[in-house]
């Protein structure tokens, strides 16, 4: 059983002519520096709002296009309301580029804590994972994807599922996540700079609201990191006026790596 595009042609190009060149000319744009990142927090908006920003994260992971073989990839969920983490019982992810073999023992292994479950329903239509898998397919030669939809979860349940699945410098963990939604400009760059601030000092349990609608992701992220004394750091911070809209109602996005 394969998950479908839900969102092609509408945040992306269906095209895969087209959306191989959109992916490759947002990595080319942007300028990496850095290690390799073991973790990113990325946008996961319309292409052509959010991925100038997103394609910052993904350009560092270039050098490690052999090395990495598994992808853990969390997002929050636009279309179901529910509790806990939902996994899916695809063997696959499909895109226009091709299809994303699913890591089934990482499943299994995962169906094993309390709080993560089988809610198909929640990864049906949901964005904030596919828009990620173009990417991923253009930086990495070979992989295999953990695709996690968070619903109400804890910091400390995620933290845990992420420790679990943590791994070597095979795995990369990809939370995704947009910042604050709809204000004028000014207002938004300045949320969204606080917003960064509380990232890059770990103070997950100040991270509510709307700051980032990813929040469960990346608070369980960043509770994970504070328990084991790793840092993060904000590597790019805009928002849709800066990139294709215009500034009275914007969306705000950051691209955050764990080195």
């Amino acid at each position: 059983m394969n998950r479908k595009p839900a969102v092609a042609g509408r945040f992306y190009p269906a095209d895969p002519l087209q959306l191989r060149d959109a992916v490759d000319n947002y990595l080319r744009a942007a300028v990496p520096s850095g290690n390799v990142p073991k973790a990113i927090i990325v946008p996961h908006a319309g292409y052509i709002y959010s991925a100038p920003v997103a394609a910052t994260a993904y350009a560092r992971l270039a050098p490690a296009a052999e090395r990495v073989r598994r992808v853990v990839l969390i997002g929050p969920s636009h279309q179901v309301a529910f509790r806990g983490l939902a996994v899916s019982r695809a063997h696959a992810y499909s895109t226009p580029l091709g299809d994303v073999e699913v890591d089934r023992d990482a499943i299994a292994q995962l169906l094993q804590l309390p709080f993560v479950e089988y809610v198909e329903q929640a990864h049906t239509l949901e964005h904030s994972l596919e828009v990620h898998l173009p990417f991923l397919q253009e930086v990495f030669r070979d992989f295999k994807l953990v695709p996690i939809v968070a619903g109400e979860a804890e910091p400390a349940q995620v933290a845990s599922l992420l420790e679990l699945l943590w791994g070597g410098d095979e795995t990369l963990l990809v939370i995704s996540s947009d910042l604050s939604h709809y204000h004028d400009y000014a207002t938004a760059q300045r949320l969204d700079r606080d917003t960064s601030r509380l990232i890059e000092a770990l103070r997950y349990e100040e991270i509510v609201g709307d700051a980032a609608c990813g929040r469960v992701g990346v608070n369980g992220l960043l509770k994970l990191l504070r328990d084991t004394g790793r840092s993060i750091k904000t590597i790019d911070l805009r928002n849709s006026g800066d990139t294709a809209g215009d500034k009275a109602r914007v969306v705000g996005y950051g691209a955050y790596v764990v080195e």
